[in-house]
Order: C-alpha cells, then structure tokens, then sequence
C-alpha cells in the first residue's frame, strides 16, 4: 500500500513541478518587500524548481527498492516427433514456475537505503533553497542601496544647478567674471556623470534581482519597498552557534550521509547470503501426467560480495569525518560571520550618528558663504566633493551592514533579522 501512494505521489507531482518550471510566472506583486522576493523567488526560480524536480527523480528509487522478484515461467516440449507407441519415448511436455526468495531483509534494507538517499537529496535542495534565499536578499539590499543613490545624485544634481543658476545672475550682474562661472559650471558635468551612472546601477540591479525571482524577461515597472535601517540584533554568538548546528541543511545532509552509508552496509551484507530458488512443475508424457519440485541454493565459496562490504565501510568512515567537518565549517561560519556583523555596525554608527551631519554641516555653511561672495571656489568644491564621498560612504556602510546580517542569516539557517 506504501508503494502504491508513493508511486501515485510521484505522479501528480512530477506535471505539477514540470507545469510550474516551464510555464510562465506570474507578474509579481509592485512593489515588492523583501520577505515577498524571498516568497516569490522560492516558487519560481527555474534552479530551485528543477532541484525540487531531481528530487522527485531520486525518491523514485524508493519505488524500485520495494519491488519484489519476479518469478520464472518455464516451459519444455521434448521428443515432440514421436509417437506415443515409438519405443524411443513418448513426447513430453513440461510447465513449470519458479522463484527467487531473498533472505537476510535484503528488499527493507534495499527500501530503507533508497529512502536514505532521498533524505540526503532533500536536505541538499534545502541548502540550495538556502543559498537562494541569500542570493534573493543580497540583490534586494543591491537594489535598495542603488536607489537610494539614485535620490542621492539627483538632489546633488539639483542643488548644484541651483548654484550654477545663482552664478549665472551674478555673472550677469558683473559680480564675478566668466572664467569663474565657467569652473563653476564645469562641475556639473561631475553631478551629472553620478546621475546617470546612479540610473544605471539601479537598472542593472533591478534586472539582477529579476533574474533571482525567475523572471523571464525584464520588467521595467518592476520594483520594491524597503529600508535601509539596521536593527539591532537580539541573539548571542552562542545561540547563533547552536541554532546553526540545529538548523544547516548541509550539516543535515552530512549527517544524513551517514545515516545511507550505514545503510549501504547492512544491505551489502545482505546482499552477500545465499537466495534459494524454489520451483514447481508439471509434467506430461505419453498417458501419464506428474508433478514436481525443485529447490537451488547457490554456493557462495568465492563471491560472498566481500568487495561490496568493504566498500561500503570505507564510505561510512568516510562520511563520519566529512560530518566532524561540516560541523566545525557551521562554527567557524557563524563565528566569522557574527565578527564581519559587528564591524560593519560599527562602521554604519560613526557615518550615522557622526559624519553624515558634519559633512552636511560644513557643505550648507561653505555653501552659504560662497553664494554670498566669502569663501573661495576651491573651498565651495571640496566642500561639496567632501559631501559626496561621505554620503556615499555612508550608504555604503548601510548596504554593508544589512548584507553581513544577511550573511549571518545564512550561516545559520535562520532569519535573524528581529
């Protein structure tokens, strides 16, 4: 009866997985938060999808393990020329059946080994399913970070052409001669350059993000909603640890490789008893009519399946180490992930509670003065110049921040975000 819903499992599953991997997706929601990319990125990316598809593939080897063997027909005619009354015998005639039966549990050992694999295969689609969840998260931050610099070179763009126009008036009035204007004016082309090179990121980005969410063409109204803000983080590094340890679908899926090598050996060492073939017949010749039986146990003097068996041991070893492994790659992964967190918090508050107002403090007084013919053009530029590097900076300490905790959500399997 298992077998039976498994195999029917099986078969509505695989159209629906095909149906959704080729069909198009849906146009997704405008705009899009982020915790709706991840959603969405998870139904319809054609990578996740065709590893959810392998997996089905591979759980159909659960089906194959079940199976019992199938027994032999055997039939026989012999002397079929002669007559019944020829001396040299009747004709005779034969049908029998004949069959295989396993001993040692080989077919559960067989199923129990199948269901094994399958069980590693669907933590590794886990773990895929994990590193798109980053991929998704990362390219949203992108994203975010690019429009925010977008609004960042167009109100720079603006408020300069403010001071190239309040220029032009005193050029016109004969407070300042051409060649002073026209350093001025110079500079714009900088503001301009940032402007088109910020629309520029937040296109590509955009498509970027788009490719992760299975998009098969890009959407030029496509967009999210979003902050930049950072909360503060509420778990220690050691409730970090022992979430990861719980939660890593690659430590999951080593463990599970264990668990199918142990596997494997038991069921080489069943593979290595002896299968009896009983088998019955009928049997016609001349008038007469009999029944009979036959019973073959092979000799197992040389191929005991030593090979199989020691095989599988090594794998096990193997698989035992590559766990310890795994598990220390989970710690030291938290552990360089929580460092790379702090620091670029650290680095987010000197730009946020400090220089991003300084910098905007010395830019509105130098500003103020140079409009108003008491500062120099060279300080009004590095004013400026000084503005725009902080201000980048900042955004840059910003996105830093938001994708080390992205990162640590990813080393340990978990939405640490609060």
């Amino acid at each position: 009866m298992k077998r039976i819903l498994l195999s029917a499992g099986l078969v509505l599953l695989h159209p629906a997985v095909y149906a959704q991997a080729t069909a198009s997706p849906p146009t997704p929601p405008q705009p899009l938060t982020l915790q709706q990319a991840v959603d969405y990125a998870r139904l319809h990316s054609p990578g996740l999808l065709g590893a959810q598809a392998h997996l089905s593939a591979i759980q159909a080897n659960e089906i194959t393990a079940g199976l019992r063997l199938n027994p032999n027909l055997v039939a026989e005619g012999t002397q079929m020329s002669l007559a019944n009354s020829d001396s040299n015998g009747p004709p005779f005639y034969g049908v029998g059946l004949q069959r295989t039966f396993e001993v040692g549990g080989k077919r559960s050992l067989r199923i129990a080994a199948a269901k094994a694999n399958t069980g590693v295969a669907s933590a590794q689609v886990d773990d895929q399913r994990r590193g798109l969840d980053l991929a998704v998260k990362q390219a949203f931050t992108g994203m975010l970070q690019a429009k925010v610099a977008l609004t960042i070179a167009n109100d720079n763009l603006t408020d300069y052409r403010k001071t190239v126009e309040l220029m032009q008036v005193r050029l016109d009035a004969g407070d300042v001669d051409r060649t002073d204007f026209e350093r001025v004016e110079l500079q714009l082309a900088g503001f301009e350059n940032d402007q088109t090179n910020a629309q520029l990121n937040l296109t590509q980005a955009s498509e970027q993000l788009q490719v992760l969410l299975g998009e098969p063409s890009v959407l030029t109204t496509f967009d999210i909603s979003g902050a930049l803000d950072l909360p503060a983080l509420a778990s220690s590094l050691q409730q970090l640890e022992n979430a990861a340890l719980a939660a890593r679908p690659d430590l999951v899926a080593a463990q599970r490789q264990v668990n199918a090598n142990e596997a494997a050996i038991h069921l080489a060492d069943a593979m290595g008893k002896t299968d009896p073939q009983f088998g019955v017949e009928y049997e016609h010749s001349g008038t007469a009519s009999t029944v009979g039986a036959n019973l073959q146990i092979p000799l197992r003097i040389f191929d005991r399946n030593q090979g199989e068996k020691e095989r599988t041991r090594r794998e096990a070893d193997s698989s035992r180490l590559l766990l310890q492994q795994a598990r220390n790659q989970v710690i030291s992964d938290v552990d360089q992930s929580y460092a790379a967190y702090q620091a670029a918090v650290q680095q987010n508050a000197r730009y946020q509670q400090k220089y991003l107002a300084e910098a905007a403090h010395v830019r509105d007084n130098i500003q103020f003065a140079y409009r108003n013919g008491n500062a120099t053009l060279l300080d009004y530029l590095s004013a400026l110049q000084d503005y725009r590097q902080t201000n980048l900076a900042a955004l840059n300490a910003q996105a830093n921040a938001q994708n080390a905790l992205h990162q640590l959500s990813y080393a340990t399997a978990t939405e640490v975000n609060p």
